[in-house]
């Protein structure tokens, strides 16, 4: 793990943890945007304008599945890290100490 500025969103578990945090409140957004269309589209008796968005929030519910399966997932391997390097370093003190 080196202490150099992460360049994209994907060099290191917390920045990906973030992008896909954020990401998925973006998914959220939209999803609360398509179904206030849904209701409108549905009263102004627009039947396929209505089956489309439907179409969409069913595609964007599975997106937000998606983005919380993957945020678990990186939450995980953060953990898994810190265990991993607070091992080594028990290893590494125990080793000097010996």
């Amino acid at each position: 793990m080196s202490n150099r500025h992460s360049l994209t969103p994907f060099d290191n578990i917390e920045s990906s943890h973030e992008y896909v945090s954020l990401l998925a409140k973006a998914v959220e957004d939209a999803l609360a945007e398509v179904e206030a269309d849904i209701t409108l589209s549905a009263e102004s008796d627009a039947r396929r304008r209505t089956e489309a968005l439907q179409l969409v929030h069913f595609h964007l519910n599975k997106l937000s599945g998606h983005m919380t399966s993957s945020r678990r997932i990186l939450n995980d391997l953060r953990t898994l890290r810190r265990l991993l390097l607070e091992e080594r370093l028990m290893e590494t003190a125990l080793r000097r100490g010996a």
